[in-house]
């Protein structure tokens, strides 16, 4: 499905379930044809059925009840959990075009996650010492909403974030997210918002062109 706040890149929203795996190898085929010159930069919209994800740093003894499928990702970061109800996005940029600092991507993605749950009245706020989005939970504790984890190769960018839309929280339980322990997990749904899927979309491509701004190139390349 085609978009608009940027013509040239593919703004695509799958509103079934996408297979992680399949999920994957298009973003794994896209990235090499950026890198070669070719194709379209793309940013997808989707959710997977019930998966756990390795990144790169992962830590087996973290992986705490393997009770759906584990994928090795190349992605930065330890084991995430993707599944019904949580809204992934996956930024397929070449940086090259943009800002070739890969720190402030990452930033720029934080911010575009955070601006839209304050859009529906959720307070989020990222930490420097923890990757992800955070909140505040209905106890008033911090707890993570969402979850960031790229991967840059010659200067293409894969993977994004994932923000807890209304997902099974239990989940979650079957590994240290992201390797942090001390914080629980929240959704937009266990902090009393009922967001559906298509409207999340809606906001998250409203400000899709602040985050663009955010990453444009700021010396000649």
């Amino acid at each position: 499905m085609q978009l608009s706040p940027d013509p040239a890149i593919e703004w695509r929203r799958s509103l079934g379930q996408v297979p992680y795996r399949e999920a994957l190898a298009e973003q794994e085929a896209r990235n090499v044809a950026l890198a070669a010159g070719e194709g379209q930069e793309l940013v997808w919209m989707l959710e997977h059925p019930p998966v756990y994800t390795a990144g790169t740093s992962a830590d087996a003894a973290e992986l705490v009840d393997p009770r759906f499928d584990v994928v090795d990702t190349g992605r930065g970061g330890r084991y995430t959990y993707h599944g019904p109800g949580q809204r992934v996005t996956y930024v397929l940029l070449d940086l090259k075009k943009r800002t070739k600092d890969v720190r402030q991507f990452v930033h720029a993605l934080e911010g575009w996650a955070i601006a839209t749950l304050a859009d529906f009245g959720v307070e989020a706020f990222a930490v420097p010492e923890r990757v992800g989005i955070w909140t505040h939970d209905a106890s008033g504790a911090e707890a993570k909403i969402g979850a960031i984890g790229v991967r840059v190769r010659r200067w293409v960018t894969m993977h994004g974030f994932a923000v807890n839309l209304s997902p099974d929280l239990s989940h979650f339980t079957g590994i240290v997210p992201c390797g942090i322990s001390e914080y629980g997990v929240t959704s937009m749904a266990a902090l009393g918002k009922t967001v559906a899927p298509g409207d999340w979309d809606e906001a998250l491509l409203a400000r899709a062109g602040d985050f663009l701004a955010a990453i444009s190139q700021t010396e000649p390349a």
